[in-house]
């Protein structure tokens, strides 16, 4: 089954028209919405898709299955959200038109939603983007997880090496001018240190207040997403792992949409605009254009690095036997994996190298504030 995204799109946009009874009460209601964040956070999703997914096939009616989801919600702003959802619903409205018109959810959500509608898989259609959402929260996790532990120690390790610096190190140089005399070089490097750690500090704190600054102001900008991405990819061990986190989300919303009856291009400009990594979301709208020209996905997708070389076979073979969404689900599937198994190992791998590293650090300071003074009871002997 083959729909047209273009008849979806006027057809919600009359239905949306035709249920506005009160546009300064809309008006209101988004200004609310957008000044507490624009949409639900992804376990909020996950929440209301899967409890959705289990009412309907249950037998439960949309407005009691509303009903119960605005229940649940412990926060106003989320219950007035279902609440008019729930409101466009009964004034005529689709479950998929009423989530557009709400302002809180992304394409990429309303077409699944409209295409289940059509196709008479609602409830499956529920089912599967409760588990993309699940996926995506996981991913999360394992990367936090992984990535928590090492920030915590590296962090403890730069602070306890500052306080050596500016407030150990400054109490021996005291006493090492009281006795004069040449200091072992060791010693002398970590005194030139701390004072130097000293006049740095104010310029380094500018510095980190403007990058976090422009991280804030300009992390939509363009420039801005295509230099951080490209930074993230060359990180070691890290960048492997944000390629496949990604990956992993196209080809499962690929999946989810081709299996839906969704035709190719119009598929990969839903991807293209919800993946928010700058590096695919460029490719896969320049590849949308280069289909419409005539060329075949493989053929597209080997033409960009972020794509790796068996996802391309994999993809070529796919379009032979016309398996494209069997494909990209076990490609998500496979991604996922090596996604677990990559994080898992950053963690042991990380772990001994900061102990290691900070054991050093703390060690050469120590030996360095000592050795004058084992120079001095070598003197005095």
């Amino acid at each position: 089954m083959s729909i047209n995204l273009d008849q979806i799109e006027s057809s919600s946009l009359a239905g949306k028209n035709a249920g506005k009874k009160d546009a300064n009460a809309e008006k209101w209601y988004e200004k609310d919405i957008q000044l507490f964040g624009s949409g639900l956070g992804d376990r909020k999703k996950e929440a209301f898709y899967s409890e959705l997914s289990v009412l309907f096939s249950a037998g439960v009616d949309i407005k009691s299955a509303l009903e119960l989801v605005e229940e649940e919600q412990r926060k106003d702003r989320d219950k007035k959200l279902f609440q008019a959802i729930g409101q466009s619903v009964m004034s005529g409205e689709s479950l998929s038109e009423a989530i557009r018109s709400s302002g809180s959810f992304s394409d990429y959500e309303y077409f699944n939603l409209r295409i289940g509608e059509e196709s008479g898989r609602l409830p499956e259609v529920l089912q599967d983007l409760a588990r993309y959402y699940n996926k995506k929260l996981a991913q999360r996790r394992q990367v936090v997880n992984a990535l928590s532990y090492p920030i915590i120690v590296l962090l403890t390790a730069v602070g306890a090496i500052v306080f050596m610096l500016r407030v150990i190190v400054p109490m021996f140089e005291d006493i090492f001018q009281r006795f004069g005399g040449d200091l072992p070089a060791l010693t002398q490097l970590i005194i030139n240190l701390s004072n130097g750690a000293g006049k740095l500090g104010l310029p380094f704190l500018l510095v980190l207040t403007s990058v976090v600054a422009i991280s804030i102001f300009q992390r939509k900008a363009v420039w801005y997403r295509s230099l951080s991405s490209t930074l993230v990819l060359r990180i070691p061990l890290l960048g492997p792992i944000m390629r496949r986190v990604f990956l992993a989300r196209t080809c499962q919303s690929l999946n989810l949409l081709i299996g839906a009856g969704l035709p190719l291009v119009e598929a990969l400009e839903l991807v293209g605009k919800m993946v928010r990594f700058y590096p695919l979301e460029v490719a896969l709208l320049h590849i949308r254009e280069q289909i419409m020209k005539g060329d075949a996905l493989h053929e597209c997708m080997a033409r960009y690095l972020i794509f790796p070389k068996r996802l391309v076979s994999l993809v070529k073979v796919a379009e032979e036997v016309n398996q494209l969404d069997l494909i990209f689900g076990k490609m998500a599937e496979q991604y996922q994996g090596e996604v677990e198994h990559r994080t898992s190992l950053i963690s042991s791998v990380l772990e001994p190298i900061l102990i290691i590293t900070i054991g050093l650090f703390v060690g050469i300071i120590l030996i360095a504030m000592y050795l004058p003074l084992f120079k001095l009871g070598d003197t005095i002997g």
